[in-house]
């Protein structure tokens, strides 16, 4: 049994907390909060065996074997870093930290003191992904010659996205993971960059469209807003078809067009918990192999989407100051 404790008792961790209830060979052992009654409270709700009022209470327990970091990108870099330092694999939701800086400077430590962590990016760790690129090697759709998606949902409410201080913005929430969908099925060297950008009144970027030419020859564009209620689906076009992904972060299945509108073959996904199960497995898969990385989410991969979303928010002149 590897024994996960959560930092952090929000929307991202009750979800974690179902997932891990469900799972053969993982528990939820402990929640750490800020505040006890609120650790108790989250506990009791999903049956979890302990409750620390402090993240440092939880890491200091002994049998915890993989802590989860599920609190806003702003406060992710102490906190991994405080777990690494109490030799706790660390898997950290996305996105990873607020900028490359902190990354690399996570990923030192982590390296220096042996120790494992991988970013939450759940769309790496998902069986459609290898579906996808099966289909793509086959050559059903030709060569594929460009990708586009977008992701917005309206969470203009939400503080920790207006908040320059909290690492606010439409790109740490929900861009990540555009960029992270043009990396997974077109890894060619970015050639030429092109964006803009609408800015919220606090200074954040609302919505955002980023287009790449990369040296193959591919054209990616991708677009995301966290003012606005989008589609929320992806393309593969090739030269004799096109890949659809129903729902970019969470496909029910993939769908094989050859004439405009035309499903040909619809592949469905394995069903599945939330989609969260994936990630913890295959950490608790690396883990036990002595690595100190998934191969899902090296941390290359991950310091490279840093280094991007920092380009991109020179660009739009979105400080986090």
């Amino acid at each position: 049994m590897m024994n996960v404790g959560i930092i952090g008792a929000g929307h991202i961790a009750e979800k974690a907390a179902r997932t891990l209830s469900a799972m053969d060979g993982m528990q939820c052992l402990a929640i750490g909060s800020r505040s006890e009654e609120k650790a108790s409270a989250f506990a009791g709700r999903f049956g979890i065996p302990r409750a620390y009022g402090s993240y440092s209470a939880l890491l200091e327990d002994p049998e915890i074997d993989l802590v989860y970091i599920a609190t806003p990108h702003s406060c992710h870099f102490a906190q991994a870093r405080e777990a690494i330092l109490a030799g706790k694999p660390c898997l950290v939701e996305k996105s990873f930290m607020l900028n490359a800086m902190e990354a690399a400077s996570i990923l030192a430590l982590a390296r220096e003191k042996g120790v494992f962590i991988a970013e939450a990016m759940w769309t790496r760790y998902m069986p459609v992904r290898q579906m996808a690129r099966e289909v793509l090697a086959s050559g059903i759709i030709g060569k594929p010659t460009m990708l586009s998606a977008s992701l917005s949902y309206n969470v203009s409410d939400k503080e920790r996205v207006l908040q320059p201080s909290l690492g606010g913005g439409a790109l740490l929430d929900l861009g990540v993971y555009l960029l992270n969908f043009v990396r997974m099925y077109c890894d060619s060297p970015i050639r030429d960059l092109t964006t803009s950008c609408i800015r919220a009144g606090s200074g954040v970027d609302a919505s955002e469209v980023i287009s790449f030419i990369h040296e193959d020859g591919t054209l990616s564009t991708v677009y995301s807003s966290a003012f606005s209620q989008g589609e929320n689906t992806g393309v593969i076009a090739g030269t004799t078809g096109y890949l659809v992904f129903d729902d970019l972060i969470n496909p029910t299945c993939l769908r094989i067009c050859r004439k405009r509108h035309v499903v040909e073959k619809e592949i469905p996904v394995p069903e599945q918990i939330t989609g969260f199960e994936y990630q913890f497995q295959a950490c608790a898969d690396a883990i036990r192999a002595g690595l100190f990385e998934p191969p899902q989410m090296p941390h290359a991969e991950t310091l490279y989407i840093m280094h991007l979303m920092d380009r991109l928010r020179a660009e739009w002149g979105v400080s986090f100051a």
